[in-house]
C-alpha cells in the first residue's frame, strides 16, 4: 500500500511549486515509509510514497509508460489480486513488462483500455493517472470502498489525495466547515455521508466510481454498482459457491514479498480467513501461519457481556489457533495509552472517528507492524451476510432511520442551542437516510420483507462498512501496515447481494449460509458462535481518564470546543460518569467513555486542524 496524491492546475507551472508538492508528499510519509517520488510537469503533477509489499526493484513510483507516443504517469495505492491473468492477457496483445508489479500492469492495461481498465481490477486500489497526450487525469477507486480518495476543485485547479490532510496541505484549499460539515461532525458523528469530506471544498470519490478532470472541468463516472436479480442457485449449491469464492479469494490475498499475517478474534469472520489461510500456507510449504488478537489490560476482570458482546474474545482466538496451527499473539492495550493514542486516531484519520475503537486499532496495529508489513481481516462480512444485531431486531429494520445512530435527541441536547437549532439533527439524519435508500437498487416484484432486507444489506455495505474500512484504513496505515479485506471481493459481494434472506439466515441463525458453507473448515463450537464486535475496554479508569480529559476542556476559556456545546450539560454528563449514556449510541460499541473521548477527539482537530467555520 501508499500514498498518492496529485495537482493539476491550468494556470501555474507546478514546476514552480515543489515545496507545496513536497509538503503534500509529507503528510503521506506514514502510508509510505520506504520510498518517495515525484513526477511534475508545467499543468501536472504526480506524488507517491511507498510501503513495499511486491517487487521491491519494479514497482517505483510515479510510474511512467508509453506506447506509441502515448505517454501515461501513474500514482497508485492498493492491490490487484488478478495481476497474473492481466499481465497473460496483456502479454497476448504485445505488451511486455519490465519488472513483476501490479503497478505496471495496471499501467498498461489503462494504455490498452483506457477508463474501463477498472472494470477488468480485482483488488483493492486508488490511483491517478495524467495522460499527456489528452492532457487530462483519471482517478479510479475500488468497488467498495477499500482504499480511500479525496479530491477538491478550486478554480482551474484539482488536487487529490489518499488522506484529506495531503490536499489541506496545499494552500488552495482552507479547513473550512459549512453547515453540511457542522452536521456530519455532530450529528451524523462517527459517521459520514458517502462522497462528503466534511471540509467544505473536499469531496471523496465514491466506491465503484471512476473521475476524468481536464480543461472542460470534472467528470464523475459510477462503473460498477449491486444488480438485483433473482437467485437461481438452491441453497447447497448456494453455500457451495459462497466457500469456493472465500477460499479463491483468501488465496489471491496471500501474495506478498514481505511478511503477512491474519487478525485473529476468534468469531466466525477472523475465524474463516484464519482457516483458509492456513490451509494455503501448508499447501505452498510456507511454514506457521502468524496471527494476533487485541486485548485490553485487566479486561477478563471488568469485562461485562452485553446484547451486543455475548463473550470476550480470547477464549474463542485461542481455540481457532490450536485448530488452525497457528503461531498466535494477543497484544494487551492499557489505559494510558488508550486515551493518550485518541488524539493520534485524529491525525490518522484526519476528523473525530470512533473515539478508543479508533485509537485500540492504532496501537493494535503498531505493535503488529513490528512483525510484519501486511494482514489479513474478516472486515465488512456482517453487513454483506447481514450479521449485525440490527438485522434482526424487527424494531430496528422498521425503524425508517440508520439503526447504528442512536439517541439523536440526547445528543443534540449536549450542543449549544444555536448550534442545534442552526443543525436539525434529527431533520438532517432523516434527509440522509431518504437519500441513501433512494439509492437501493430494488428487484421487481419482490417480496416486502425480501425488499426491506435488502435495503437494510444496502444500508450497512454503502454507509456502515464505509465507516469501518475508513477506520481500518487509516489505524492500519498509519503505522505503515497494509490490511487486506476478502470478504470486500466484488465477486463475493456481487453473488451474496442476491441470496433470499432465509438462505442468508439458515437454520434461523444470523449468517446461516456462511455457517453453512464453512462446515468441515472450522470447529462446530466456532460456527455456532454468537456475533461479538471488535473488542472494547471495559475498565472503569478509561471511564475516568476521559471524564478528566473533557473536564480540562469545559475549564480552559480557549478550548475551541466550547462554542458549539452547551457547557452546562456536558459537564453534568461528566459529573455524573456518563450515567445517562449506558445504551450505545452509535454502532454497537460507543457507549457513554466513547461519548466523551468523541469530544476529546473533536476539541483536539478543531485545534491542531486550524478548523474555522463559514
Amino acid at each position: 500500500m501508499c500514498g498518492i496524491a496529485g495537482w493539476i492546475d491550468w494556470e501555474r507551472d507546478l514546476a514552480r511549486e515543489r515545496p507545496v508538492l513536497e509538503a503534500m508528499q509529507k503528510t503521506l510519509a506514514d502510508r509510505g515509509p520506504d520510498a518517495e517520488g515525484m513526477w511534475v510537469s508545467s499543468p501536472a503533477a504526480l506524488v507517491h510514497r511507498r510501503l513495499i509489499v511486491v517487487d521491491p526493484e519494479g514497482g517505483l513510483q510515479p510510474m511512467v509508460k508509453q506506447r506509441g507516443g502515448h505517454c501515461c504517469i501513474l500514482t497508485y495505492n492498493g492491490e490487484l489480486y488478478n495481476t497474473n491473468e492481466l499481465r497473460q492477457e496483456l502479454q497476448a496483445k504485445g505488451y511486455t513488462f519490465e519488472g513483476y508489479s501490479d503497478t505496471e500492469v495496471l499501467l498498461v492495461s489503462y494504455l490498452e483500455w483506457g477508463p474501463e481498465c477498472v472494470q477488468r481490477f480485482n483488488g483493492i486500489f486508488a490511483f491517478g493517472i495524467w495522460d499527456e497526450a489528452k492532457q487530462s487525469l483519471f482517478l479510479g477507486r475500488d468497488r467498495l470502498g477499500v482504499k480511500p480518495l479525496f479530491y477538491a476543485a478550486k478554480g482551474g485547479a484539482f488536487i487529490f489525495g489518499s488522506e484529506i490532510k495531503a490536499i489541506l496541505a496545499n494552500p488552495l484549499v482552507k479547513p473550512e466547515l459549512d453547515d453540511q460539515g457542522l452536521a456530519e461532525i455532530f450529528v451524523m458523528c462517527p459517521a459520514r455521508t458517502p462522497g462528503q469530506g466534511v471540509f467544505k471544498d473536499i469531496k471523496e470519490v465514491k466506491p465503484g466510481w471512476s473521475l476524468v478532470y481536464n480543461r472542460s472541468g470534472v467528470h464523475l463516472r459510477q462503473y460498477w454498482k449491486l444488480e438485483s436479480r433473482p437467485h437461481q442457485d438452491d441453497l447447497d449449491t448456494t453455500a457451495a459457491r459462497i466457500r469456493y469464492l472465500l477460499e479463491d479469494t483468501v488465496e489471491r490475498q496471500l501474495v506478498s514479498d514481505v511478511p503477512v499475517c491474519v487478525l485473529l478474534s476468534g468469531g466466525l469472520d477472523s475465524s474463516t480467513i484464519t482457516a483458509f489461510a492456513a490451509r494455503a500456507y501448508q499447501r505452498a510449504g510456507l511454514g506457521q501461519l502468524h496471527t494476533f488478537s487485541v486485548d485490553y489490560v485487566d479486561n477478563q476482570r471488568y469485562f461485562q457481556a452485553n446484547r451486543f458482546e455475548p463473550d470476550p474474545d480470547a477464549p474463542w482466538a485461542q481455540r481457532v489457533t490450536e485448530h488452525c496451527g497457528t503461531e498466535h499473539q494477543a497484544i494487551l492495550v492499557d489505559t494510558p495509552e488508550l486515551a493518550e493514542a485518541l488524539k493520534k486516531a485524529v491525525h490518522a484519520r484526519d476528523l473525530p472517528g470512533m473515539a478508543d475503537i479508533d485509537s485500540s486499532l492504532y496501537l493494535f496495529c503498531r505493535e503488529i507492524k513490528k512483525q510484519a508489513t501486511v494482514a489479513v481481516s474478516g472486515e465488512s462480512a456482517d453487513e454483506i451476510f447481514g450479521g449485525y444485531p440490527w438485522f434482526h431486531r424487527p424494531e430496528d429494520v422498521h425503524s425508517g432511520t440508520f439503526p447504528w445512530i442512536r439517541m439523536i435527541r440526547e445528543r443534540a441536547q449536549l450542543l449549544s442551542p444555536d448550534l442545534a437549532a442552526r443543525l436539525r439533527p434529527e431533520e438532517y439524519v432523516a434527509a440522509r437516510f431518504q437519500q441513501a435508500i433512494s439509492d437501493v437498487p430494488e428487484l421487481p416484484g419482490e417480496e416486502p420483507f425480501n425488499a426491506l432486507m435488502r435495503q437494510m444489506t444496502h444500508l450497512n455495505m454503502w454507509h456502515f462498512m464505509q465507516i469501518l474500512l475508513d477506520r481500518k484504513d487509516r489505524m492500519s496505515m498509519a503505522v505503515g501496515l497494509e490490511v487486506r479485506v476478502p470478504f470486500c471481493d466484488h465477486r463475493l459481494a456481487e453473488y451474496v447481494w442476491n441470496i433470499p434472506w432465509s438462505f442468508k439466515t439458515d437454520g434461523n441463525v444470523a449468517k446461516g449460509i456462511l455457517r453453512r458453507a464453512l462446515k468441515g473448515v472450522l470447529p462446530e463450537d466456532v460456527l455456532g458462535r454468537r456475533k461479538s464486535p471488535y473488542p472494547k475496554t471495559h475498565n472503569p479508569s478509561y471511564l475516568r481518564a476521559v471524564c478528566q480529559q473533557v473536564a480540562a476542556i469545559l475549564d480552559n476559556p480557549n478550548s475551541p470546543l466550547l462554542p458549539f456545546v452547551d457547557t452546562a450539560a456536558l459537564r453534568r454528563v461528566v459529573q455524573t460518569s456518563a450515567s445517562g449514556f449506558d445504551s450505545a449510541w452509535f454502532s454497537q460499541l460507543m457507549r457513554g467513555p466513547q461519548l466523551l473521548a468523541y469530544f476529546i477527539q473533536v476539541d483536539t482537530w478543531l485545534r491542531d486542524y486550524h478548523v474555522a467555520v463559514v
